[in-house]
């Protein structure tokens, strides 16, 4: 049987690929996941698997840094993003890579692909050739995340999508899951208000309840109920959006 572990920061991302990997390869047995590069490293020696699924960035050890010391003990599959800079250079060095979010055709390419390398028993896992173009793209590509988040990976059913954060309208939090509102479709993630509010740019979206924030683009106005709550309009959406007194400041020149 085929062994795999899977690192990535972004826990939804793993569940993603897990799920995708279960759909065109069944037979595949996930044995760990990782959350990091040095986890990642620590895996596959302890567990030893054929593959490793390793996104390019991550905290502290990035995937290009892990993949260095994996070297020949596990077959690499490189998780990236938006880096096509890299990609162009995966395909040049005969790398195997996916893009995210994970689409379940490019998979199913990648994993006929993988099957037949690992039927060869001339096959290694990180040559010469692809360890030096390692070296070469590994600090461009281990550059700084932008300071604030630019997407939000959200579950709609059992798809991910990757929501660039300006089309989010508001985001409101229940005692276990956060609604991603936009102007076409609701999504879910678990990352609570509190989190993203120090993730997102304070400039953009604007905490107005402990439990929500809202896109200053999207805001149409604020009324008063007979209760005397203030409420934010938003713009397309017939939901009013309370405001805490503590965040009434923000309103003040409106």
């Amino acid at each position: 049987m085929t062994t795999a572990i899977i690192a990535d920061d972004e826990r939804l991302m793993r569940d993603q690929l897990r799920m995708r990997l279960a759909e065109v390869w069944p037979e595949l047995q996930i044995v760990g996941e990782a959350k990091n590069g040095d986890e990642a490293v620590e895996l596959v020696g302890e567990l030893k698997p054929d593959l490793t699924f390793l996104d390019i960035r991550m905290p502290g050890k990035t995937g290009l840094e892990a993949a260095r010391e994996i070297g020949n003990q596990s077959r690499i599959v490189f998780v990236t993003a938006f880096d096509q800079y890299a990609v162009e250079a995966f395909e040049r060095g005969a790398i195997d890579y996916l893009l995210k979010p994970t689409e379940k055709e490019r998979l199913e390419v990648t994993v006929e692909r993988l099957k037949e390398r690992l039927a060869s028993p001339k096959d290694v896992a990180v040559n010469d050739s692809v360890t030096a173009l390692l070296s070469q793209i590994a600090e461009k590509v281990a550059a700084p995340k932008p300071r604030f988040l630019q997407w939000i990976q959200a579950s709609i059913g059992q798809d991910l999508r990757m929501i660039p954060v300006e089309e989010i309208l508001f985001f409101r939090s229940d005692e276990k899951y956060t609604c991603v509102q936009t102007e076409k479709f609701e999504a879910l993630i678990r990352k609570p208000v509190r989190d993203l509010a120090e993730e997102l740019d304070p400039a953009l979206f604007w905490q107005i309840h402990r439990a929500t924030l809202v896109n200053v683009n999207a805001i149409e106005g604020v009324t008063r109920d007979i209760r005397g709550r203030h409420l934010v309009m938003v713009k397309g959406r017939p939901e009013k959006l309370e405001v805490s007194r503590s965040f009434l400041h923000l309103f003040k020149q409106m």
